[in-house]
């Protein structure tokens, strides 16, 4: 239950999220979650990075993560165009962050910038 939000070079099949039982995701500070996206590529590209923001109020705020390189996430480089990936990662919840809700939204973009997969999940961040 997640939301495809626009990708040009790919298409997702499955998002998943874990642990998150339920909607939103209650992330716990100090706690790392496991992201794992299968995707179809519609391009070749030699490499891929990941880009995560929280959004707040239509607004886009970077969200660090410790590997943003795809290559090293559990896909195979380069990207074939026709094959399916498996893209895996942790999104660490810092004990610094505030306790809010918010959308997290996680982008993987080719070596051209462009988008191979977008999604957002509705989270609530808490102690």
């Amino acid at each position: 239950r997640f939301f495809r939000a626009g990708s040009v070079d790919g298409s997702i099949q499955e998002v998943n999220v874990s642990p998150c039982p339920t909607q939103p995701c209650l992330l716990h500070k100090g706690t790392s979650y496991s992201i794992n996206v299968t995707f179809a590529s519609k391009i070749e590209s030699q490499g891929s990075k990941a880009r995560v923001y929280g959004e707040m109020l239509h607004v886009d705020i970077p969200f660090p993560i410790p590997e943003p390189d795809g290559c090293k996430s559990g896909i195979q480089c380069p990207i074939q165009k026709g094959h399916s990936y498996s893209y895996l990662n942790k999104l660490p919840v810092k004990s610094e962050y505030p306790s809010i809700k918010l959308i997290v939204k996680w982008e993987l973009v080719d070596d051209q910038d462009q988008m191979l997969f977008c999604w957002k999940i509705p989270v609530q961040i808490t102690s």
